[in-house]
């Protein structure tokens, strides 16, 4: 508290002591020292003092020490003075002179609740631009102990396994953006080598998204995969993307492709030779869209596998009688003898 009389320092003394610790100077040079001595958290100022106004004492402490929350205390009203403190002197309260002990107390209370928000806020900043870099490092490690797990050389098999050849396959496919079209009964492994495909190529880091095709309509699937527009039909009040734009410079998998519908089919094909999306209700041009020239392996089970597809894509074949499970320490082993495991 600084004020140039001392019987007006003693009042608000005894009032403001009970609960915090209170230190009083009748001019702004002992108040100044004891900022630069204590731990001060607000400080009160009279507005008209001999050596200084508050207003211009309160703006050397905002250059001192700006964590300080400022007040003024003036018997007068003089809407000058208010728009000086808080231009120059930034204050957080402007008291009365005529004010009421509660009142006091409460508005000291509230500003020392501030700067204590204040430092914590600090101290939170400070922690995310700790954390952020740990994330960063965190994630890296996490990709890459998924790059250790898919790794093509780390698949168990016998010298003479069938699925040399797929693994061949896979390993010179996986640097190029080019559609592959996986095919093989139902457990023989599909996604897992679609995965493996993913963590093999340049865009290991980016997501992978899988959608099983077979489990949806064809009108639901559309939009799921193309998004749709405002109004597009009945109940769409909001715009959507597509899995195609959200998965675009990923790698997006189409689990069951040969159970979709023929006329589904033909729209397939338009984003897998284009790279063009067009969501439900827009009549205008397509969007480009990268993700299809990107990796996307479609699967199939059995010989349901549409010849477009065949045409347009790179064509793996897992062993049929690779039928894989997945191991509770991260890696695969298989049922059959003949099957795979992937070591970690």
């Amino acid at each position: 508290m600084v004020d140039d009389e001392v019987l007006l320092l003693d009042t608000i003394t005894r009032i403001l002591d009970e609960e915090f610790d209170v230190h009083t100077a009748p001019s702004a040079a002992l108040a100044q020292r004891c900022l630069e001595r204590d731990y001060i958290q607000a400080v009160i100022s009279d507005q008209r003092m001999p050596e200084m106004s508050g207003v211009e004492f309160l703006a050397r402490v905002r250059e001192g020490w700006p964590d300080v929350v400022r007040m003024i205390l003036s018997g007068y009203t003089d809407s000058d003075d208010l728009i000086d403190g808080i231009n120059r002197a930034g204050i957080y309260q402007f008291i009365a002179k005529l004010w009421h002990s509660n009142q006091l107390l409460l508005t000291v209370r509230n500003a020392c609740r501030l700067h204590q928000l204040q430092r914590e806020n600090d101290v939170l900043a400070l922690e995310m631009r700790v954390t952020t870099p740990t994330l960063e490092q965190r994630m890296e490690r996490r990709r890459a102990q998924l790059k250790r797990n898919f790794r093509l050389d780390t698949i168990s098999r016998t010298l003479a396994s069938p699925l040399n050849r797929v693994c061949d396959q896979l390993a010179q496919v996986a640097s190029y953006d080019v559609p592959v079209l996986l095919t093989g009964e139902s457990g023989t492994g599909k996604e897992l080598f679609a995965r493996a495909l993913h963590y093999n190529s340049p865009r290991a880091d980016k997501p992978f998204v899988a959608e099983n095709c077979a489990a949806l309509a064809d009108d639901i699937l559309e939009s799921e995969l193309f998004g749709h527009e405002r109004g597009a039909f009945t109940g769409t009040v909001n715009a959507r993307i597509g899995l195609f734009e959200q998965a675009d410079g990923e790698t997006i998998v189409l689990d069951e492709i040969g159970e979709v519908s023929a006329a589904f089919q033909v729209k397939l094909l338009r984003v897998l030779q284009e790279g063009e999306v067009r969501p439900v209700g827009r009549p205008a041009a397509p969007r480009r869209c990268a993700s299809g020239r990107r990796h996307q392996p479609w699967t199939s089970t059995g010989s349901a596998v549409p010849a477009a597809f065949e045409r347009t894509s790179t064509t793996v074949w897992p062993d049929c009688a690779c039928t894989c499970r997945r191991c509770a320490t991260g890696g695969w082993t298989s049922r059959s003898s003949r099957a795979p495991s992937w070591r970690n």
